[in-house]
This record gives structure tokens, C-alpha cells and sequence, in this order.
């Protein structure tokens, strides 16, 4: 008897092999009016990636507040630019790089710091700072903290390398990234309004240059695919989609690219990266309603036999598109040839709007060779602008979970110290904990210096602050995102998102100018995951709008989930401030011994969210915090007229980890103790430890005092003088109803007031993320 041969599996479709739908297929179909081929059909699933169209959140940006004071350029840039005055301007955008850097760590971040600065220098701005929010599983997991050394590393080596100092960010763990690490970049430029560039191409006739490095096989479908798609870290397929950076490189290019622009030599300019040639083709001729001849044969490769395919969706890093006027060509290929990068006229602007792709030359007319052949005919539009959108159903979990990230604890438990009995060794644990601790080993191996502009950076505490050389300004930027906030509420977490950062910003002295974002969720076809999303940007343009504040562009990264689960919801926010002049930025650090202490705001119930709810977990009376818009924006105005007026010393954000946190910091920072008594509303836990907003703590001479009560109760803003600076420990006595008694379970048994050396606090706050990721000092030593 012959055995009977195994069925054999039918062949996958080429456009589901290449994450395109069916019904995107008929879309394709119907936009070009008969079937795509091969090439055609690879094109499409690039740019209609999620990454590229933003096909699931388009119709949900378009709600967000754009316009502003000063605004240049707004999203469908490559980033942000807003006037600061004087004929400058500054850009800003975040992104994000997040699946690459769960494939390869080192190359992903590298690649994600390398893809950001050139959206700054594209528009004609000189990059000045990177910023980094990043985020991982359980930092005693042996994967995360592989993860954490290649991203730490590679946005070190990259940022280093190219001369731009990495001056802030973010370093956060929780369970629910344990398969996909955030890694979030923001990028700040500054340039002369006059020199501002757009990503077109105007002018039929007008020639497309590629100059830059080579176009090789790495990064083919790279962020566009790993962007737009759940998967396996294990999965071999998905390593070689990983893009490859060369830093020494990209310092060529913003060079070349600056000089070209300050010459007047391009009349549009595009960087390469998500999609390659076919993106920047297609974005920049559907900008100026053209079309591109595009010649195949004539990109540079670095790696032989190249498929058309290969060479239109590669994702080689280093790499930008002018379109340069005939006559400047000459002038255009000497000044690349003067920064020692290759160039070469890969197409032509043509009137009729579509890219075309031609395999066999051009002549010197742009028109294709005898024997040459079309291989691709598209419309711009179809590929950009007129991508599909998908109408997402968005629904609500049917049961909310209790705890802040998966993993968290979800019932109150005793992990820390018994709470209210022993507040000090409460706030010890929270300061060593691995993202309240000290973040010195990671930024010791940024430079934060590099350009002589930074005036206070990651490790002084607070916003970063960066000179604007030449001037009295500087410019103010921070991030944030409250994936804790965000998993009870996420219309709150992102509202709160943007009040911290604004917040952080104002604290300074600087007048917040616009919001960058980073919305980082789930799967978009799952309604609990697209609901997540929407509430975010829900919360994202309601908190804009109350606080005056345009959002000038940013990122979605979606698909942020693994077969063991997705992601907390993370709206990673940035912002950049204007001080105008430097000299009077505020700082947390208190000042002086006698200076008094202020509280300006006050505690609100609710402990859902905290760093204190995710070690002890979170009980069924809990619930998060609430936020008011109207008293957030009274807040941050008081606080910037107050250091208009030289009436603080020293400001500071209650926050993660509380008002305990946010006084200890202060003191640390100063090597300087204090004394003060605070009134608890409702419990210790509450008042010391939970995080509502709209709080800060000052510092003034005592004969300013009158002055900063007075102008807070102008504000509308409870405030009250609760101590001093001085001595080397740090007292908090607790007084009022809720300190004693029974108004609440937890914590309100006990009023221990909370009484610990300070050097205490900061060995608990240095040693504490080298002790959660298992770094010994040889370990650290090395890595700087």
C-alpha cells in the first residue's frame, strides 16, 4: 500500500505575505484602477504600513489642537518648528523605535536617535539635544536587562559619536514591557526662520538627488513593518529588518545638509527612513502635487544583485533626498563632494503625479532610455495623502484591571514597610526603588555636554535647559508619561501626561510652547486597545486646549503587544519651553539653610497609579487621582510669574513617588536637610505618598514669603509656609484629622513622623537602580 503524500499547504498570497488585507487590496485595486504588480505591490505595503499612513489614528489626530503663538510648522512635517524670536526658531519632534530595539537592542536605538535627528536637521535646523524615554520589563529579568544595555548603548554611541548631547529622559520599568521596551527619542534643533525647509518637490524638471550612504539590503521593511505588526523577539526573520547606523556618517550628512540650505541650493529636502526611497519620493512630490521619474539604475548600492524591490523599500540609514533645480547641481554635488558623501540624480519632477519607477536609465532629458522599461507607475497620492484609513471600533474592557501594569500586585499587601507606621523607611524604599532611584549610571555614559550649550542636564535633576548661544534665551525641554495613569483612565493618564511635562517645564521659569507626542498602545483592531488609544488623544487635545498649548507634531507606535500581553498605556509627551533669560532659571535643588518651605496646591484622594500602589498594590477603595485643567494652568502662570519676579529660590513638582519624594529630592540634590509640618487631609499614605497633580514645592528667603503667598492666593491656589531648609535630616511631622484615628484603613492608624538622615536617603537613591539591574561598580566603571 503507498502512503498517502501530505497535503500540500496552499502558498500564501503575495499581498498577505506582506501584511496587506484583503480588503487593502481592493482599495490598491481601486486607486489604480486594475491589479499592482510585485513591485507595485510592495510599495503600497510600506506606506500604507501603520507606521507610514496611520491609517488607524489619522482620523483621531485630526482632532488635536495645532495652531498657536508662533507656530511655523505643524504635523505633516518632519517636525515641529515654532518662532522664539529675534528670526530664530525652534524644532522639535518625538519618535519612537521600539520594535527594532526589541529585535536589536544596540542598533535599534542607535538607528531611532539617528532617524530623529535627521527629521530636525531636514527642516534646516541645527540639532542641539536628544532626549530619551525609555522603558522596560522587571529590571531582575535577564532579558530586560540585556535590552537595557544595548539601548542604553546604542543611544549613547550614536548620540556621542554625531556631537549631540543627550540631555534628559525617562527610565522606567514595569512588567507590562517585559516583550516590548519603549524606546522613545525626542530631538531638538534650533535654526534661522529665514532657512526654514520643507520635505516637496516643487518644480517639473527639477531633479531628485540621493546623497548620503549607500543603499544596502538591512532595514528592508524595517520600522515599517516591525512598526506595524505584533511579534516574537525570537523570531529570526525579523533581525535582518533591523536598520544598521553609522553615526560618523549622519555628522556628514547635517553638515552637508545645513550648507546646502544655507546656500539656497535645495528647493526641498527629505530624509530616508521608514519606507526609503519610495516614502521620501512619494511624501515629497504629494506635498507639491508632482510626480517623480524615478531611475532605478542610478542608486548607489553598496551590495550587488538587488531586486527593484530591495532598492525602492530599503531602509539603509544616513540617506537624504533634494531636489535640486538643474542649474545648482554642479554646486550641489561640490559640497557633498566637500563632506566626502557620494551623490547622484536618482529621478526627475514630473508634472503628472505619479512616482515611476524606470529599470534601465534616464538620458540627460529625463526621459527614459531607448530599451528601458516602466517597472512602476503609482500615484503619489495614493500612497500618501489618499492612503486608506480604517474606521476602528473602540469599546471599552468590560472589567478594569485594579492594578496599574500587568504583573503589579492586584491587592494591597505589605511589600513595603507597614504603611504610615514607619513613613521613613517607607520613603527609603521608594527612593531605592528601580525608577525612583538615581539615573546617574545610565546618563554618566551620554555626553550631555558636548556644544558648550547645556546649563543644566539629566544629572542636576529637573528639565533639561539648553543656551541659545549668542543670547540671554534658553530653551527648556522634558518628557513624560504616565503609564500608571494611564492604565486606571486613559483619557487621565494622558492628561496628566501633559500637565507633568508643561509642568516640569514651567517650574523652571520658561513659557512651555508646544507639546511633541509618542502615543505607544496595542493592537489598533482589538476595541479595548483602540479605545485605550482614543481616550489618550481624547485626553491628549483636552489638556492642550486648557492649557493654551498647540501639539506640533509627533508619533503613534501601535501593536505594542506580545502573546504574553500588551503594553501599559504609554503617551509619552515632550515639551519645549522658552526662558528668556537664562539667568533666571529655577532649579529643584533648595538653595540656602533658613529659607522656608512652601506648599502651594494640596493633596487629593487617590492612589491607583503610584509608584507607592505599584510596590504595595492598589486596594478596592482606591481609585486615581483627580485632575483640573483650570487649576493645572493657574499653577504653572503663578509659578512663571513668580520666578519672573526673583520671588522663589527653588521649585519643585509633586509627582511620582508623592510630596514625600518631591521634598527628599530637593533636599538631596542641595545636600541640604529640612523641617516641615504637614497638614494630612485625609492620611499619611495619601498626603505623603499619592501623586495628584497641580502641587509643587517652593523655597524663598523669608522675607519673600508675604510675596509668593499673596501672588499664589491671586492665582486662586491654596498655599501654606510648612518648614524650613536646614540641618541634615529630613522631618515631616504630620498633623490634622487624618493623621490619627480611623478616617481611613490604610495608613490612619498611626502619625510616626517621618524622621531619617538625609545621607540615608541618598545612599538608598544612588545605589538603587545599579542594585535593581544587578550592576556591580566594576560593571559601571567599565561602562563609562
Amino acid at each position: 500500500m503507498i502512503a498517502a503524500e501530505p497535503p500540500v499547504a496552499p502558498a500564501v498570497p503575495l499581498h498577505r505575505a506582506l501584511g496587506v488585507t484583503d480588503e487593502e487590496l481592493d482599495a490598491i485595486r481601486a486607486r489604480l484602477g486594475r491589479n499592482p504588480n510585485d513591485l507595485e505591490l510592495a510599495m503600497f505595503s510600506v506606506m500604507w504600513s501603520e507606521h507610514c499612513s496611520y491609517k488607524s489614528s489619522r482620523p483621531l489626530l485630526r482632532t488635536l489642537p495645532t495652531r498657536g503663538e508662533g507656530v511655523v510648522a505643524g504635523p505633516g512635517e518632519n517636525a515641529g518648528v515654532v518662532s522664539i524670536g529675534d528670526g530664530l526658531a525652534v524644532a522639535f519632534k518625538i519618535e519612537s523605535h521600539n520594535h527594532p530595539s526589541a529585535v536589536e537592542p544596540y542598533q535599534g536605538a542607535a538607528t531611532g536617535v539617528g532617524g530623529i535627528l535627521r527629521d530636525i536637521f531636514t527642516m534646516g535646523a541645527r540639532p542641539i539635544a536628544v532626549l530619551d524615554a525609555l522603558r522596560f520589563g522587571d529590571p531582575s529579568d535577564a532579558r530586560t536587562r540585556h535590552l537595557v544595555d544595548g539601548v542604553i548603548r546604542g543611544v549613547g554611541g550614536y548620540g556621542n559619536c554625531v556631537g549631540v548631547p543627550t540631555v534628559g529622559g525617562e527610565l522606567v520599568f514595569d512588567p507590562s514591557y517585559a516583550d516590548n521596551p519603549l524606546v522613545n527619542v525626542m530631538a531638538i534643533g534650533l535654526l534661522d526662520e529665514r532657512h526654514l525647509t520643507r520635505a516637496a518637490a516643487p518644480g517639473p524638471g527639477n531633479l531628485a538627488v540621493l546623497f548620503g550612504s549607500a543603499t544596502g539590503r538591512d532595514g528592508i521593511g524595517g520600522a515599517s513593518v516591525l512598526a506595524s505588526a505584533t511579534f516574537a523577539d525570537d523570531d529570526p526573520s525579523k533581525r535582518p529588518s533591523v536598520q544598521v547606523g553609522d553615526p560618523f556618517a549622519e555628522k556628514l550628512l547635517i553638515e552637508a545638509s545645513l550648507e546646502l540650505i544655507q546656500a539656497g541650493l535645495v528647493e526641498g529636502l527629505q530624509d530616508l527612513g521608514a519606507a526609503g526611497i519610495t516614502c521620501a519620493t512619494s511624501e515629497t512630490a504629494d506635498r507639491a502635487g508632482t510626480g517623480i521619474r524615478v531611475d532605478l539604475d542610478a542608486v548607489p548600492r553598496r551590495e550587488p544583485g538587488m531586486a527593484p524591490f530591495e532598492v525602492m523599500i530599503s531602509e539603509s540609514q544616513e540617506r537624504m533626498l533634494a531636489i535640486v533645480r538643474p542649474d545648482r547641481l554642479d554646486a550641489v554635488a561640490a559640497v557633498c563632494a566637500k563632506w566626502n558623501l557620494p551623490c547622484a540624480v536618482i529621478g526627475v519632477v514630473t508634472g503628472d503625479g505619479d512616482i515611476t519607477v524606470i529599470e534601465g536609465g534616464l538620458d540627460a532629458d529625463g526621459q527614459p532610455r531607448p530599451g528601458a522599461r516602466e517597472i512602476a507607475r503609482v500615484p503619489a497620492a495614493a500612497l500618501t495623502s489618499d492612503a486608506i484609513v480604517h474606521d476602528r471600533l473602540a469599546a471599552p474592557p468590560e472589567r478594569r484591571r485594579l492594578a496599574p501594569a500587568p504583573g503589579a500586585p492586584l491587592a494591597a499587601s505589605d511589600q513595603l514597610p507597614e504603611r504610615g507606621m514607619d513613613p521613613g523607611a517607607v520613603l527609603q524604599a521608594l527612593l531605592g526603588s528601580a525608577n525612583l532611584a538615581s539615573r546617574r549610571a545610565v546618563f554618566e555614559q551620554y555626553d550631555s555636554t558636548v556644544q558648550a550649550a547645556t546649563a543644566a542636564g539629566p544629572t542636576s535633576g529637573g528639565a533639561a535647559i539648553i543656551r541659545v548661544i549668542g543670547t540671554r534665551k534658553a530653551l527648556v525641554a522634558a518628557t513624560d508619561g504616565n503609564a500608571g495613569m494611564s492604565a486606571a483612565d486613559p483619557w487621565l493618564g494622558a492628561a496628566m501626561s501633559v500637565a507633568e511635562a508643561t509642568r516640569n517645564v514651567s517650574i523652571t521659569g520658561a513659557r512651555p510652547l508646544g507639546v511633541t507626542n509618542c502615543l505607544n498602545y496595542g493592537d489598533p483592531t482589538k476595541p479595548d486597545a483602540f479605545w485605550q488609544l482614543s481616550e489618550a488623544v481624547r485626553g491628549l487635545g483636552d489638556a492642550c486646549r486648557a492649557l493654551g498649548l498647540p501639539v506640533t507634531g509627533g508619533n503613534v507606535s501601535l501593536f505594542n503587544e506580545s502573546a504574553r500581553g500588551r503594553i501599559a498605556p504609554t503617551p509619552q509627551i515632550g515639551v519645549v519651553g522658552l526662558l528668556e533669560d537664562v539667568s533666571k532659571a529655577l532649579r529643584p535643588a533648595f538653595r540656602a539653610s533658613g529659607d522656608a518651605i512652601l506648599l502651594v496646591g494640596e493633596a487629593g484622594p487617590g492612589l491607583e497609579g503610584s509608584e507607592y500602589a505599584r510596590i504595595a498594590g492598589v486596594a478596592p477603595e482606591d481609585g486615581p487621582p483627580a485632575l483640573d485643567l483650570a487649576l493645572e494652568r493657574q499653577l504653572q502662570a503663578f509659578v512663571r510669574e513668580a520666578a519672573e519676579r526673583g520671588l522663589l529660590e527653588s521649585a519643585q513638582d509633586v509627582s511620582s513617588g508623592g510630596f514625600a519624594t518631591a521634598l527628599a529630592e530637593c533636599s538631596m540634590w542641595a545636600g541640604l536637610g529640612a523641617h516641615v509640618r504637614l497638614h494630612v487631609s485625609s492620611s499619611p499614605a495619601v498626603d505623603l505618598f499619592g501623586e495628584s497633580p497641580s502641587r509643587l514645592v517652593v523655597s524663598a528667603t523669608p522675607r519673600h514669603v508675604p510675596a509668593v503667598e499673596l501672588l499664589a492666593r491671586q492665582h486662586g491656589l491654596p498655599v501654606e509656609a510648612i518648614g524650613s531648609v536646614g540641618g541634615d535630616r529630613l522631618v515631616v511631622e504630620l498633623a490634622g484629622a487624618g493623621a490619627t484615628g480611623a478616617a481611613e484603613e490604610r495608613g490612619s492608624r498611626v502619625a510616626d513622623s517621618l524622621d531619617i538622615p538625609l545621607a540615608d536617603l541618598q545612599r538608598a537613591w544612588q545605589h538603587g537602580l545599579p542594585r535593581a539591574l544587578g550592576w556591580t561598580e566594576l560593571e559601571q566603571e567599565g561602562a563609562r
